[in-house]
């Protein structure tokens, strides 16, 4: 008898974040690199504390996943550079989120945040660090060979880490909690383009990634990022029901977050059941979009339902 998807899906996430744990330690260490002068021990324990704190490793789960699919010969290692970019700049603006002047959080996957295990400007610093370090991953050609895949690799982080992407979606989450005086609240056109900004563009960029250091065709980058837009939605809407829903044990943060800022999110225009309903239906869009590699994409498809029916 055969394990239950979600028992192999769990394994695969636990196998995965233990080898992404050990990458990103190794590359967060005190010796400088070519071109560094030293690593002030502060801020590197500091990082460290942000980046070496667990969590789904979701991100660069996909991405590794995706171009394994593409490209059985690859191996974990060898998309390792870009999983620990990906998970880097994730980790920068989880730090920023919590500080004062953001979200004000004191808990992040059940730990103290940065500024108050260090300090306010330690975290400010942490995150630019973090931030840095993803480029200077993908630029390594310890990434990828090619310099115009490394090239393609920053434009695909960068375009959706910035102005246009999730930098640009915290702006418009901070203009719906009414921080800038208008007292306009967003419509659900508005909320939907503030979370494919500031959730989804992210988990995109992992799947297109993915596509790309897995070699796949223009069509194939196309389909793996509607794969992601899919996925980054649901990401989205599991947590507005997890905000309403779940116990700050469960999650190892802050709950009822979005209320308490009177900030517009789908479940609270639309309802529990119609976001479960649209959950249901993203999960099935996600598993048509990998119909093409059949049972050998069940680990993706296992990824997609597990986005959307988490608990934490």
């Amino acid at each position: 008898m055969t394990a239950a998807p979600h028992v192999r899906l769990e394994t695969a996430l636990s196998d995965f974040a233990a080898a992404l744990e050990a990458g990103l330690a190794a590359r967060l260490n005190a010796t400088p690199r070519p071109g560094e002068i030293a690593r002030p021990a502060r801020l590197l324990a500091a990082m460290r504390h942000a980046v070496l704190a667990g969590g789904k490793r979701l991100r660069p789960f996909l991405l590794t996943e995706v171009a394994r699919l593409l490209n059985p010969g690859l191996t974990v290692d060898a998309l390792m550079p870009a999983s620990a970019a990906i998970e880097c700049l994730h980790c920068y603006s989880l730090v920023h989120d919590d500080l004062p002047a953001m979200d004000d959080d004191a808990l992040r996957r059940g730990r103290p945040t940065v500024h108050v295990a260090f300090d306010e400007a330690t975290a400010i610093l942490v995150g630019d660090g973090l931030l840095t370090l993803a480029f200077d991953l993908l630029a390594d050609p310890a990434c990828h060979a090619d310099p115009a895949v490394r090239a393609a690799l920053v434009l695909d982080l960068a375009r959706a880490g910035g102005l246009g992407g999730m930098v640009g979606g915290q702006m418009l989450d901070l203009a719906a909690e009414g921080r800038f005086g208008d007292g306009a609240r967003p419509d659900e056109a508005e909320i939907r383009k503030l979370q494919a900004m500031k959730t989804g563009a992210l988990i995109r960029a992992a799947t297109v990634m993915g596509a790309r250091l897995g070699g796949g065709s223009d069509d194939v980058l196309h389909r793996f990022g509607r794969f992601g837009d899919v996925l980054g939605l649901a990401f989205q809407l599991a947590d507005d029901l997890l905000d309403v829903t779940a116990t700050e044990s469960e999650m190892g943060k802050a709950v009822a977050k979005d209320a308490a800022h009177g900030k517009g999110t789908l479940v609270a225009r639309l309802g529990i059941d119609a976001v479960r309903a649209e959950l249901d239906r993203l999960v099935a869009e996600a598993t048509e979009l990998l119909s093409p590699w059949g049972a050998r994409s069940a680990t993706l498809a296992a990824a997609a339902r597990f986005v959307a029916e988490r608990r934490r």
